[in-house]
């Protein structure tokens, strides 16, 4: 009797833990705060991997990232229940009620916002508030605007795009405490412009629309039976979007040179970009091609692959 009450309290301890890791949508959450991450180390005043810092800074990404997920659950808990993808959520399957995803995106968001702003705070100016603020603002962009937005109107996957590259911007600012692109740093008696963060932040903001648009396209049918508008053109999968992520992608070309540009990496990493750059081209150009699910895949499976390659080299060959 008593190893069955054992068992069963192990059972139900794990089932919650695994509920709690679907409600953050921990893979999606370990994505973005990888970015955040990368971005810090980036940074021309970090010096070296400081384990506690990282690990203090991926902490408190998965807390604000994973309270955008449970607000986003707890608000589309209907609408998951529809989809065959979402429907074995916590929230959307009953595992777990709305009022305990929002206490706890409450409890999460509050506590990771804190985080930024007092373990990465500076000796010049203090709390870090603007790395605590980005990370609010991020917070209550993707769960209160981008996340009600996506049932009225396609032009949510413009604004989920900001909250979807801020991670970078955060990551930046946790390091340098300062937002502004004109500033200068002064590291060893060199100088460098604060731009870089806006670099980061504007080569994830690009990536986002091919990537996007090619997972609204597998999953258009699950999407439109939810009520979502995802897609650029009200006719589902067309060729205007197809064109859309071929420009999106052209896009990402000139951009993927500014780190470089700005003395952020070396010359390595940016043929590594411009490589990967080109490869997403020529994907979206497929699907532009051939306008049917498998191309759409591709594209989808590229963008994932595109990120980590693109970053990782950024970061091994930073100036």
């Amino acid at each position: 009797m008593v190893n069955t009450a054992e068992t069963s309290t192990s059972f139900s301890i794990a089932s919650k833990v695994k509920d709690y890791f679907q409600l953050i949508k921990f893979t999606l959450s370990f994505t973005v705060v990888f970015s955040c991450v990368v971005c810090y180390l980036l940074a021309p005043n970090v010096i070296g991997f400081d384990w506690w810092m990282i690990t203090v800074l991926f902490i408190a990404g998965m807390l604000v990232t994973g309270s955008a997920n449970a607000i986003n659950q707890a608000v589309e808990k209907d609408t998951d229940a529809m989809m065959k993808r979402t429907a074995k959520r916590p929230v959307a399957s009953g595992r777990m009620s709305q009022a305990e995803a929002y206490a706890f995106a409450a409890i999460a968001g509050t506590v990771g916002v804190l985080m930024m702003g007092w373990f990465f705070r500076s000796s010049e100016n203090g709390f870090n508030w603007n790395a605590a603020l980005l990370s609010a603002f991020s917070l209550f962009l993707y769960a209160f605007i981008y996340t009600p937005l996506k049932k009225i109107n396609s032009i949510a996957v413009l604004i989920g795009a900001f909250p979807g590259a801020l991670p970078c911007l955060i990551g930046w600012v946790a390091a340098t405490n300062m937002i502004d692109p004109f500033g200068t740093l002064l590291v060893n008696g060199r100088e460098y412009l604060n731009v870089g963060g806006w670099v980061l932040f504007a080569i994830q903001f690009l990536w986002q629309f091919p990537h996007f648009w090619a997972i609204a396209w597998v999953a258009h049918g699950d999407y439109s039976r939810a009520g979502f508008k995802l897609l650029p053109a009200d006719k589902g999968p067309t060729r205007f979007t197809a064109i859309q992520a071929v420009m999106y992608s052209v896009l990402m070309i000139p951009v993927g040179i500014l780190p470089y540009y700005f003395g952020m990496s070396g010359q390595v990493s940016m043929f590594i970009v411009l490589a990967a750059n080109l490869f997403m081209v020529v994907q979206s150009l497929r699907l532009y091609r051939s306008m049917d699910v498998k191309a759409a895949r591709r594209v989808m499976f590229s963008s994932y692959i595109y990120l980590p390659i693109v970053l990782l080299a950024l970061l091994a060959d930073k100036a």
